[in-house]
Protein backbone atom coordinates (compact mmCIF):
# COMPACT_ATOMS: atom_id res chain seq x y z
CA UNK A 1 0.00 0.00 0.00
CA UNK A 2 2.42 3.35 -1.35
CA UNK A 3 0.28 5.63 1.09
CA UNK A 4 0.06 6.73 4.60
CA UNK A 5 -0.33 4.53 7.97
CA UNK A 6 -3.98 5.14 8.57
CA UNK A 7 -5.07 4.13 5.02
CA UNK A 8 -2.84 0.84 5.18
CA UNK A 9 -4.81 0.10 8.44
CA UNK A 10 -7.78 0.92 7.16
CA UNK A 11 -7.21 -1.58 4.32
CA UNK A 12 -6.27 -4.09 6.30
CA UNK A 13 -9.91 -3.81 8.16
CA UNK A 14 -11.67 -3.76 5.07
CA UNK A 15 -9.10 -6.51 3.18
CA UNK A 16 -10.18 -10.51 2.81
CA UNK A 17 -8.62 -12.60 5.65
CA UNK A 18 -6.19 -14.22 2.82
CA UNK A 19 -4.56 -10.81 2.33
CA UNK A 20 -1.73 -9.28 3.84
CA UNK A 21 -1.34 -5.63 3.91
CA UNK A 22 2.27 -4.36 3.51
CA UNK A 23 3.48 -0.58 4.05
CA UNK A 24 6.85 0.37 2.21
CA UNK A 25 8.11 3.12 4.86
CA UNK A 26 6.33 2.64 8.83
CA UNK A 27 7.15 6.21 8.68
CA UNK A 28 4.35 7.46 6.46
CA UNK A 29 1.75 9.06 8.02
CA UNK A 30 -0.38 11.91 8.95
CA UNK A 31 0.55 14.76 11.33
CA UNK A 32 -2.74 14.76 11.67
CA UNK A 33 -3.99 11.65 12.63
CA UNK A 34 -1.23 12.39 15.50
CA UNK A 35 -2.52 14.39 16.90
CA UNK A 36 -5.54 12.79 18.23
CA UNK A 37 -3.71 9.81 20.71
CA UNK A 38 -6.47 7.04 22.11
CA UNK A 39 -5.22 7.47 25.53
CA UNK A 40 -6.40 10.94 25.06
CA UNK A 41 -9.89 10.22 23.56
CA UNK A 42 -10.47 8.00 26.46
CA UNK A 43 -10.18 10.81 29.18
CA UNK A 44 -11.51 13.52 27.04
CA UNK A 45 -14.85 10.95 27.06
CA UNK A 46 -14.53 10.46 30.61
CA UNK A 47 -14.04 14.19 31.33
CA UNK A 48 -17.38 15.14 28.37
CA UNK A 49 -19.54 13.03 30.95
CA UNK A 50 -18.42 14.21 34.24
CA UNK A 51 -18.88 17.90 32.86
CA UNK A 52 -22.35 16.40 31.99
CA UNK A 53 -22.47 16.48 28.14
CA UNK A 54 -25.29 14.03 27.11
CA UNK A 55 -25.68 12.18 23.90
CA UNK A 56 -22.26 12.81 22.38
CA UNK A 57 -21.54 11.22 18.78
CA UNK A 58 -18.26 10.61 18.19
CA UNK A 59 -17.27 11.27 14.22
CA UNK A 60 -13.64 10.44 13.45
CA UNK A 61 -12.31 12.27 10.00
CA UNK A 62 -10.58 8.94 7.95
CA UNK A 63 -7.33 10.68 8.41
CA UNK A 64 -7.22 8.96 12.31
CA UNK A 65 -5.79 5.64 13.58
CA UNK A 66 -7.49 2.70 13.51
CA UNK A 67 -8.01 2.71 17.16
CA UNK A 68 -9.58 5.78 17.53
CA UNK A 69 -11.65 4.65 14.36
CA UNK A 70 -12.76 1.77 16.82
CA UNK A 71 -13.63 3.81 19.79
CA UNK A 72 -15.90 6.10 17.64
CA UNK A 73 -17.19 2.74 16.06
CA UNK A 74 -17.52 1.55 19.64
CA UNK A 75 -19.62 4.24 21.46
CA UNK A 76 -22.12 4.28 18.40
CA UNK A 77 -19.63 7.07 15.85
CA UNK A 78 -18.81 6.71 12.68
CA UNK A 79 -15.71 8.06 10.30
CA UNK A 80 -16.05 10.59 8.10
CA UNK A 81 -14.26 11.97 4.52
CA UNK A 82 -14.26 15.50 3.40
CA UNK A 83 -16.77 14.26 0.79
CA UNK A 84 -19.29 13.10 2.98
CA UNK A 85 -18.49 15.28 6.15
CA UNK A 86 -22.19 16.85 5.77
CA UNK A 87 -23.42 14.02 5.27
CA UNK A 88 -21.87 12.34 8.29
CA UNK A 89 -22.75 15.41 10.46
CA UNK A 90 -26.21 15.03 9.71
CA UNK A 91 -26.34 11.71 10.67
CA UNK A 92 -24.63 12.15 13.52
CA UNK A 93 -26.97 15.07 14.89
CA UNK A 94 -30.01 12.60 14.11
CA UNK A 95 -28.56 10.14 16.79
CA UNK A 96 -27.47 12.45 19.62
CA UNK A 97 -27.19 15.85 21.15
CA UNK A 98 -24.01 16.97 20.44
CA UNK A 99 -20.93 15.23 17.87
CA UNK A 100 -17.70 14.91 19.13
CA UNK A 101 -15.28 15.67 15.72
CA UNK A 102 -11.35 15.14 15.42
CA UNK A 103 -8.74 14.88 14.71
CA UNK A 104 -9.32 18.28 12.08
CA UNK A 105 -11.39 20.83 13.80
CA UNK A 106 -10.84 22.94 10.77
CA UNK A 107 -13.06 20.43 8.40
CA UNK A 108 -15.23 20.11 11.08
CA UNK A 109 -16.12 24.36 11.51
CA UNK A 110 -16.21 24.40 8.27
CA UNK A 111 -18.96 21.69 7.46
CA UNK A 112 -21.05 22.42 10.58
CA UNK A 113 -20.66 26.62 9.81
CA UNK A 114 -21.86 25.73 6.22
CA UNK A 115 -25.11 23.28 7.48
CA UNK A 116 -26.04 26.83 9.42
CA UNK A 117 -24.30 26.08 12.85
CA UNK A 118 -23.22 29.36 14.17
CA UNK A 119 -19.65 29.89 15.48
CA UNK A 120 -21.01 30.23 19.03
CA UNK A 121 -22.00 27.03 19.09
CA UNK A 122 -19.16 25.07 18.71
CA UNK A 123 -15.88 24.63 20.84
CA UNK A 124 -12.11 23.66 21.01
CA UNK A 125 -11.41 20.89 22.86
CA UNK A 126 -7.61 20.85 23.56
CA UNK A 127 -6.83 17.31 24.94
CA UNK A 128 -3.43 18.87 26.96
CA UNK A 129 -5.50 20.90 29.31
CA UNK A 130 -8.12 19.19 31.71
CA UNK A 131 -11.01 19.40 30.74
CA UNK A 132 -10.39 20.13 27.37
CA UNK A 133 -10.15 23.92 28.30
CA UNK A 134 -13.89 24.40 28.20
CA UNK A 135 -15.95 25.77 30.18
CA UNK A 136 -19.52 24.22 31.45
CA UNK A 137 -21.62 26.40 30.24
CA UNK A 138 -19.99 26.95 26.81
CA UNK A 139 -20.09 22.79 26.62
CA UNK A 140 -23.82 23.01 27.67
CA UNK A 141 -24.74 25.02 24.61
CA UNK A 142 -22.39 23.76 21.89
CA UNK A 143 -23.47 21.38 19.23
CA UNK A 144 -19.93 20.63 17.68
CA UNK A 145 -17.23 19.62 19.74
CA UNK A 146 -14.03 20.66 18.11
CA UNK A 147 -10.55 18.59 18.81
CA UNK A 148 -7.73 20.55 19.07
CA UNK A 149 -5.87 19.14 15.90
CA UNK A 150 -5.27 20.30 12.32
CA UNK A 151 -3.12 19.87 8.70
CA UNK A 152 0.30 21.04 8.43
CA UNK A 153 -0.07 21.84 5.12
CA UNK A 154 -3.82 23.06 4.87
CA UNK A 155 -3.70 25.96 7.80
CA UNK A 156 -0.13 27.51 5.73
CA UNK A 157 -2.89 28.92 3.57
CA UNK A 158 -3.90 32.45 3.83
CA UNK A 159 -6.55 35.18 3.71
CA UNK A 160 -3.45 37.47 2.24
CA UNK A 161 -2.54 34.99 -0.18
CA UNK A 162 -6.30 35.13 -1.38
CA UNK A 163 -6.33 39.10 -1.43
CA UNK A 164 -3.11 39.63 -3.09
CA UNK A 165 -3.75 37.04 -5.87
CA UNK A 166 -7.12 38.99 -6.15
CA UNK A 167 -5.36 42.23 -6.99
CA UNK A 168 -3.07 40.34 -9.29
CA UNK A 169 -5.69 37.66 -11.35
CA UNK A 170 -9.36 39.99 -11.18
CA UNK A 171 -11.15 37.00 -12.93
CA UNK A 172 -9.40 34.50 -10.79
CA UNK A 173 -11.67 32.19 -8.54
CA UNK A 174 -10.26 30.28 -5.19
CA UNK A 175 -11.25 26.85 -3.96
CA UNK A 176 -9.80 25.54 -0.79
CA UNK A 177 -10.16 22.49 0.37
CA UNK A 178 -12.09 23.00 4.09
CA UNK A 179 -8.79 21.43 6.20
CA UNK A 180 -8.54 25.07 5.60
CA UNK A 181 -9.19 27.88 8.46
CA UNK A 182 -12.47 29.22 8.30
CA UNK A 183 -11.15 32.87 7.62
CA UNK A 184 -9.27 31.13 4.08
CA UNK A 185 -12.53 29.08 3.96
CA UNK A 186 -15.14 32.12 4.05
CA UNK A 187 -12.86 34.35 1.80
CA UNK A 188 -12.47 32.00 -0.85
CA UNK A 189 -15.14 31.48 -3.60
CA UNK A 190 -15.66 28.03 -2.85
CA UNK A 191 -14.66 25.35 -1.05
CA UNK A 192 -14.48 21.57 -1.01
CA UNK A 193 -13.05 17.91 -1.15
CA UNK A 194 -10.34 17.13 -3.30
CA UNK A 195 -13.09 15.21 -5.79
CA UNK A 196 -14.77 18.51 -6.03
CA UNK A 197 -11.89 20.79 -6.47
CA UNK A 198 -11.22 18.88 -9.59
CA UNK A 199 -14.73 18.12 -10.66
CA UNK A 200 -15.21 22.22 -10.35
CA UNK A 201 -12.01 23.16 -12.48
CA UNK A 202 -11.89 20.85 -15.00
CA UNK A 203 -16.06 21.53 -16.11
CA UNK A 204 -14.95 25.37 -15.80
CA UNK A 205 -15.38 27.32 -18.88
CA UNK A 206 -12.47 28.19 -21.01
CA UNK A 207 -9.77 30.74 -19.47
CA UNK A 208 -11.05 30.38 -16.04
CA UNK A 209 -8.24 31.12 -13.77
CA UNK A 210 -8.02 29.33 -10.33
CA UNK A 211 -6.15 29.44 -7.14
CA UNK A 212 -6.29 26.57 -5.31
CA UNK A 213 -5.46 26.03 -2.04
CA UNK A 214 -4.82 22.19 -1.28
CA UNK A 215 -1.46 19.89 -1.30
CA UNK A 216 1.01 21.09 -4.03
CA UNK A 217 1.47 17.81 -5.92
CA UNK A 218 -2.82 17.74 -6.63
CA UNK A 219 -2.20 21.47 -7.66
CA UNK A 220 0.40 20.37 -10.53
CA UNK A 221 -1.28 17.62 -11.45
CA UNK A 222 -4.54 19.36 -12.06
CA UNK A 223 -3.10 22.20 -13.78
CA UNK A 224 -1.28 19.96 -16.39
CA UNK A 225 -4.44 18.03 -16.94
CA UNK A 226 -7.11 21.57 -17.34
CA UNK A 227 -3.77 23.52 -19.57
CA UNK A 228 -3.66 25.33 -21.72
CA UNK A 229 -7.39 25.86 -21.79
CA UNK A 230 -7.78 26.89 -17.89
CA UNK A 231 -5.08 28.13 -15.88
CA UNK A 232 -4.70 26.75 -12.14
CA UNK A 233 -1.73 28.19 -9.62
CA UNK A 234 -1.71 27.22 -5.83
CA UNK A 235 -2.87 29.61 -3.12
CA UNK A 236 0.72 29.37 -1.50
CA UNK A 237 3.73 29.81 -4.08
CA UNK A 238 6.48 28.79 -1.35
CA UNK A 239 4.20 25.51 -0.44
CA UNK A 240 4.71 23.18 1.90
CA UNK A 241 4.80 19.71 1.28
CA UNK A 242 3.58 17.37 4.06
CA UNK A 243 6.97 15.56 5.83
CA UNK A 244 5.33 12.69 6.47
CA UNK A 245 3.10 11.80 3.53
CA UNK A 246 5.72 11.58 1.10
CA UNK A 247 7.78 9.19 2.67
CA UNK A 248 7.03 6.00 0.30
CA UNK A 249 9.72 5.94 -2.45
CA UNK A 250 10.35 4.05 -5.21
CA UNK A 251 13.18 2.52 -3.09
CA UNK A 252 11.21 1.74 -0.62
CA UNK A 253 8.66 -0.17 -2.83
CA UNK A 254 11.37 -1.98 -4.68
CA UNK A 255 12.66 -3.54 -1.28
CA UNK A 256 9.11 -4.79 -0.11
CA UNK A 257 8.65 -6.33 -3.26
CA UNK A 258 11.82 -8.14 -3.61
CA UNK A 259 11.40 -9.02 0.09
CA UNK A 260 7.97 -10.71 -1.43
CA UNK A 261 10.13 -13.10 -4.18
CA UNK A 262 12.34 -14.04 -1.23
CA UNK A 263 9.04 -15.35 0.59
CA UNK A 264 9.82 -12.06 3.48
CA UNK A 265 6.96 -9.92 4.35
CA UNK A 266 8.76 -6.76 5.43
CA UNK A 267 6.19 -3.88 7.05
CA UNK A 268 2.94 -6.22 7.05
CA UNK A 269 0.23 -4.13 9.21
CA UNK A 270 -1.99 -5.36 11.26
CA UNK A 271 -4.39 -3.90 13.43
CA UNK A 272 -5.70 -6.06 16.00
CA UNK A 273 -9.20 -8.41 16.19
CA UNK A 274 -10.98 -6.23 18.58
CA UNK A 275 -9.88 -2.98 17.12
CA UNK A 276 -10.80 -4.40 13.80
CA UNK A 277 -14.29 -5.49 14.39
CA UNK A 278 -15.01 -1.87 15.82
CA UNK A 279 -13.44 -0.19 12.92
CA UNK A 280 -14.97 -2.02 10.22
CA UNK A 281 -18.43 -0.89 12.05
CA UNK A 282 -17.60 2.45 11.93
CA UNK A 283 -16.77 2.40 8.49
CA UNK A 284 -19.61 0.63 7.37
CA UNK A 285 -21.53 3.20 8.70
CA UNK A 286 -19.64 5.80 6.88
CA UNK A 287 -20.52 3.71 3.52
CA UNK A 288 -23.93 3.30 4.29
CA UNK A 289 -24.20 7.22 4.27
CA UNK A 290 -25.03 9.12 0.92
Amino acid sequence: FCGVHFMAESADVLSASHQQVVLPDLAAGCSMADMAAADQLELCWEELQGMGAKRVVPVTYINSAAEIKAFCGERGGIVCTSSNAEATLRWAWEQGDQVLFLPDQHLGRNTAYAMGVPLEQMVVWDPDVPDGDVAPDALRTARIILWNGHCSVHTRFTVQQVEYLRRVYPDVRVIVHPECTWDVVQAADDSGSTERIIKKVTESPAGSVWAVGTEIHLVNRLAGAVSPERTVMTLDPVGCLCSTMFRVSPNHLLWVLEGLLEGKVHNRIVVPDRQKHWTRVALDRMLQIH
